[in-house]
């Protein structure tokens, strides 16, 4: 095979066996715990018709996550990865089947609403701190599994599988609940988190690449905080996606809009929750043939803006397939800036600081889906639910602009010579 061959080989990450089982592992855990998010808001919401109640579910989950995720970051990078997740996925296990009896009718046949509630809120409150673990976890194993050369194409792949994981879980959510109910949707999503297990177990143990073993907390957190805020194009792929995701979370308000404003109840709510998981696919298909590396920085601008449009549209839409084009567009342009970020991050991060990194990333990206959720909610609550996708998306669009404009270093941005320089390496 030539030079020119492997550089365009848009299979070269799929030809290591851990890679796969990886990815397996990696759309079942996100499959699993985006699932159970959906289903759980479809409870909340009906136990309350508050849209505030919505915003809580997503705060529960933040404040842990957040608050140890340097932590967390620090930790993974001084432990051995393969048993970290074991204890992750055990954990997040645990919290499935523990929301699985909440939601069975014998179970809590006699209990209060809030007493239901308040048990849904501490069970997500502990998955939360699983979380703050499981990211930089997956980060930091990704890149011990492949050979450096091979980096870029499995971040395309890996966050693609992630992209479709993200928006494939709530879809299915949404039908699995006019199908099957609430409880036995709960059912589903704990035996995905066996099935992750089950493929993590095909995994053997890898090396700590860290030579700092036994540096203290605050000299890790220091160094690892150091990098990201010195590094701009790091620093400002990750602020991009935050705020895109924090403010154009228009998702989290689909049992609203499914029950109240669009009327097409549970089997409407999984149609509108597979749109974005379509998008997504086509995402994953086109970027594994065409890489996003070159133009990176424009190509994520351009990505975040028509975000922020498909959100604005779907918020004035009162027609329900409008609504499902709006979405479908949206999964589109995330599962690009998804690929892209990935794809910065691994290129850009030191083997000995992925976890610290993975944490930070999990801060300002992964946690902002959860604090998405609390502004969608809060925002519904104070100026209503259409207004408050509206605004989410002009303030997505705003924050593009003002990058483009500030920024030549990021709008600039081209990958291709990172990506030669580790496609080189043997």
């Amino acid at each position: 095979m030539t030079n020119k061959e492997k550089k365009n080989d848009p299979y070269e990450a799929l030809r290591y066996r851990e890679f796969n089982v990886f990815l397996i592992l990696r759309f079942a855990m996100v499959f699993a715990w985006s699932m159970q998010f959906i289903v759980i808001e479809w409870e909340v919401y009906s136990l309350t018709k508050n849209p505030l109640s919505l915003g809580i579910i997503g705060l529960m989950e933040v404040i842990p996550a957040v608050s140890m995720a340097l932590f967390a970051g620090h930790i993974v990078d001084q432990r051995e990865k393969k048993g970290l997740l074991v204890k992750c996925i055990l954990g997040f296990s645990v919290i499935s089947f523990g929301l699985f009896l909440l939601t069975w009718p014998k179970i809590v046949n006699g209990w209060s609403s809030t007493l239901i509630l308040y048990s849904i809120y501490t069970l997500v409150f502990f998955g939360g701190l699983v979380r703050a673990f499981l990211g930089p976890t997956i980060f930091s194993l990704l890149s011990l599994i492949i050979p450096k050369k091979a980096y870029p194409n499995a971040a395309t792949w890996s966050s693609s599988v992630w992209q479709i994981g993200a928006v494939m879980g709530p879809a299915l959510a949404g039908f699995s609940i006019n199908w099957v109910g609430v409880h036995w949707s709960m059912c589903l999503v704990f035996a995905f988190s066996i099935l992750s297990l089950i493929a993590l177990s095909q995994i053997s143990k890898k090396p700590i690449l860290n030579p700092k073993i036994g540096e203290s907390i605050k000299e890790s957190l220091t160094e690892g905080l150091t990098f990201v805020f010195k590094n701009q194009i790091v620093l400002g792929a990750l602020s991009l996606d935050m705020i895109a995701v924090l403010f154009g979370g228009a998702v989290a308000l689909l049992p609203i809009f499914a029950q109240d404003i669009l009327k097409v109840g549970a089997e409407g709510f999984g149609i509108l929750r597979a749109a974005p998981a379509v998008g997504a696919f086509i995402t994953m298909l086109v970027s594994a043939y065409v890489p996003l590396y070159k133009n990176a920085g424009k190509k994520l601008l351009v990505a975040i803006f028509v975000f922020g449009l498909s959100i604005i549209l779907f918020g004035f839409s009162t027609s329900f397939w409008l609504s499902v084009f709006a979405l479908f567009l949206s999964g589109l342009a995330d599962g690009i800036s998804v690929v892209i970020r990935q794809t910065i991050l691994q290129l850009k991060t030191p083997d000995h600081m992925r976890g610290r990194v993975g944490a930070v990333n999990s801060i300002f990206v992964g946690s902002s889906n959860e604090l998405g959720a609390f502004e969608s909610g809060a925002t519904a609550k104070l100026m209503g639910t259409v207004t408050s996708v509206i605004f989410g998306g002009s303030v997505t669009l705003l924050t593009v602009i003002v990058t483009a404009l500030k920024s030549p270093t990021f709008r600039n941005l081209d990958l291709h010579k990172d990506m030669q320089d580790h496609q080189n390496m043997e």
